[in-house]
């Protein structure tokens, strides 16, 4: 072989080596940019992961209007009221709205016996009626006692007559209930029973004790 073909072989060879070293180092860098990627994009998968707690999270529902005003209105009706007096404690007392069966019942019964009577009179039949529910000798109910068997001479055949809604007399009647039943003033006739109009004199009463006279009635236990 001649010294010039060797050197071009030796010549070709060493561009055949460069070319091969090239190329691998291109091939590294490629496998490396691929696994730089692979971490990029792991970590961004390990961001976009939610992180849930072992805890519970509790988040305080919203009160409905209505809920509210029912709220207010049972907060209202188990505050003591404050009053100087019987009278102002009746004039502050609500009087408007339908009444329940039961408390209707006892109004009527006020509004009947002792319309005509003064507060502490009202007061106190009202007082009679809510002891006779807690009595084990009388009906647990306003109405029961009310309408029981020949205890109130104005119930008629289990009834009572038509009542003015619109006067001022019953207004009242509705008020002195409300008192009664919440024991929201203390009455003359606090442990009272019974009770009659002073210008009669019915045999059970001389087997009674009297506690109070109001106006026109004597009232025991």
């Amino acid at each position: 072989m001649s010294r010039k073909t060797y050197k071009a072989g030796v010549a070709a060879l060493a561009v055949a080596m460069v070319v091969t070293f090239a190329s691998a180092e291109g091939s590294g860098a490629n496998a490396q940019q691929g696994e730089n990627q692979q971490v990029e994009t792991d970590a961004a998968a390990e961001e976009v992961v939610p992180q849930f707690t072992s805890r519970e999270v509790v988040q305080p529902l919203p009160v409905a209007p209505q809920a509210a005003a029912e709220a207010e209105a049972d907060v209202e009706a188990v505050s003591p009221r404050q009053a100087s007096s019987l009278r102002e404690l009746v004039a502050s007392t609500p009087t408007g709205g339908a009444l329940s069966d039961q408390m209707e019942c006892l109004a009527g019964a006020i509004y009947f016996e002792a319309r005509g009577e003064p507060l502490e009179g009202q007061l106190a039949v009202g007082q009679v009626i809510v002891n006779r529910t807690e009595s084990d000798s009388f009906p647990s109910s306003y109405c029961g006692v009310v309408m029981q068997r020949k205890q109130f001479s104005f119930v008629r055949g289990g009834h009572m007559p038509r009542i003015n809604r619109s006067s001022p007399a019953w207004l009242q009647a509705k008020a002195v209930a409300r008192i009664a039943h919440d024991g929201s003033w203390d009455s003359k006739a606090q442990d009272a029973l019974y009770f009659h109009a002073r210008y009669v004199r019915p045999a059970w009463s001389y087997r009674k004790v009297a506690t109070a006279t109001i106006s026109s009635h004597i009232f025991y236990r």
